[in-house]
């Protein structure tokens, strides 16, 4: 017998009865230390009898029991579905719809934005409540915003700043090449550990002299990754504050340990009293998606920036240098020529379509004339923070009959059950947009009255957003679609698939223009762009 047992056996609670009280009935002439060494030699016999019992039970199984491991792991209970899947996968899928259901009111916003990004790199960075450290997860989140920066604001500038020993250094000046700022910002990882106090006011001022010269047709920011509860300014910060408002300068703070005050009054004062741009991180989720909701253009509120100005830009195209005759090269031309932008020498680039300066990325600012050049899709890519695809409805089963596979990627969806009927008849699958306006009043119902009689009750309580049947519908089209194909739709291609297929109207219009005004064909008919206004 080990130790472990011999504990068992030696302090178990087989005593307990030793000190249990027991209500007994006292006769007037009874002695009561009798009565007490009776109690007592009971409760001795039945002690005794409590080890055997269990001396016994150890003995037939070979060896002692823990208390822990007669724990039930209900954890290690997976609940399995009446289709054969597991409950978890409606866990995803609200996590997934969680992201999309936001305000998709079309709203003016600033698309040329100008944004520094401000890093804490003091002492307090190297906590390690984040794994591995909050220097290296925020360094980690911090590349991952700036390819998601430049992937939803083709056409904006970023500058990146650390703070450290009191004191703000510049970790790459403001440009619009994501590739530069995630090298500096790998070196910066590998070579500089977190030490010393972060100051914000000194940050804030080198974020202002490098924002303070930009277009008035352009967003000013600062975004602050602080992790400190403290910081060490060589002034008032106060007058700093007061200094960002008269510029126009919006500042958003990420925090990773505990609500500072002067953080809170930082993002309060200058984003005309919203506070909703300082928040403080959970967990490394959400830092990440904290820190991911600052892709999105602000919204512009004064009325002076709500004018709209012409803003002259330069499409310029992509020209490769050739050789041009000669015998082994001789009389090559413009062969290799150095870019204004890096001063390399490089046989790819984009000439200026004022100047005709090389430079070898876009977007970017001519160096020469300073003409802003872009291609045409950075606009596409830009245009749909203006008009953000509205959020599909989930589809209740009453609905549900209407479709067997999803739209876009033809992936089947669930049976609905025997025991919900259809809305309508007819054996068609064509979704009506009506149809999809009841579906929604009907989830919008259930949502509200939480009833377990509501048609539009998700199958899982607790889960908002979740469609009970699997499919999601389009308000316009009254297409369905898978969760997937909805998240892809509303983060990636930001249109969707249903409206984009549907060529009624194409059809339509082109017959009426093939007709002129009078019922005759147009002679003067020609093929037209069709550019969205």
């Amino acid at each position: 017998m080990d130790s472990d047992g011999e504990y068992v056996e030696e302090h178990s609670d087989g005593g307990y009865g030793d000190h249990e009280v027991t209500s007994s009935h006292h006769h007037g002439g009874h002695d009561t230390r009798s009565s007490g060494q009776h109690h007592h030699h009971r409760s001795s016999r039945q002690s005794l009898g409590d080890r055997s019992r269990r001396k016994a039970e150890r003995n037939k199984n070979g060896r002692s029991k823990a208390a822990w491991e007669d724990i039930q792991r209900s954890w290690d209970t997976v609940v399995e579905g009446a289709d054969g899947s597991l409950s978890v996968g409606e866990l995803l899928e609200a996590e997934k719809r969680r992201r999309l259901l936001r305000d998709t009111t079309p709203l003016q916003r600033g698309i040329i934005r100008h944004l520094m990004l401000v890093i804490d790199m003091s002492f307090a960075m190297a906590e390690k409540d984040m794994l591995p450290t909050r220097y290296h997860l925020a360094m980690r989140y911090a590349v991952e915003f700036v390819r998601e920066y430049f992937e939803q604001n083709p056409i904006s500038q970023l500058g990146i700043v650390g703070m450290r020993d009191g004191v703000a250094v510049r970790i790459s000046d403001m440009s619009g090449n994501p590739t530069e700022h995630i090298e500096t910002l790998r070196s910066w990882e590998r070579n500089q550990e977190p030490q010393g106090n972060p100051s914000l006011q000194n940050a804030l001022e080198m974020c202002r002299g490098a924002l303070f010269h930009t277009p008035s047709h352009g967003t000013r920011e600062v975004l602050i990754i602080f992790g400190a509860l403290l910081s060490s300014d060589p002034g008032d910060i106060h007058d700093t504050i007061a200094s960002l408002v008269a510029d126009h300068i919006r500042v958003s703070v990420v925090g990773l340990a505990a609500q500072v005050a002067i953080c809170q009054e930082l993002c309060t004062r200058t984003n005309a009293g919203d506070d909703s741009t300082y928040a403080v991180a959970l967990h490394d989720q959400h830092f990440r998606d904290l820190l991911l909701a600052a892709t999105t253009p602000p919204v512009i509120r004064t009325r002076e920036q709500e004018v709209a100005s012409l803003l002259m830009m330069g499409f310029p195209s992509r020209s490769v240098a050739e050789a041009e005759g000669g015998a082994h090269g001789a009389g090559r031309t413009d062969a290799v020529s150095a870019c204004a932008c890096h001063n390399r020498p490089t046989r790819e680039g984009y000439l200026c379509t004022r100047c005709r300066t090389k430079v070898c990325r876009l977007p970017a600012e001519c160096p020469a004339c300073g003409l802003t050049l872009v291609l045409s899709t950075h606009l596409a890519r830009s245009y749909h923070h203006l008009f953000p695809l509205r959020n599909w409805v989930e589809v209740p089963w009453t609905e549900a009959w209407r479709s067997r596979a999803c739209r876009a990627c033809l992936v089947p969806f669930p049976e609905p059950p025997k025991g919900k009927g259809r809305a309508g008849k007819g054996k068609g699958l064509a979704v009506l947009p009506e149809a999809v306006e009841a579906a929604a009043t009907t989830t919008a119902r259930g949502a509200r009255g939480g009833g377990s009689g509501s048609k539009g009750k998700p199958a899982v309580e607790g889960l908002k957003g979740i469609s009970e049947s699997g499919r999601y519908a389009c308000e316009v089209c009254g297409n369905h679609f898978c969760i997937d194909c909805d998240l892809f739709a509303h983060e990636v291609v930001h249109n969707c698939p249903g409206c984009q297929s549907d060529t009624r109207d194409l059809v339509d219009s082109d017959q009426s223009a093939e007709l002129g005004t009078n019922g005759k064909p147009d002679a003067a008919n020609g093929e037209a762009m069709v550019i969205d206004s």
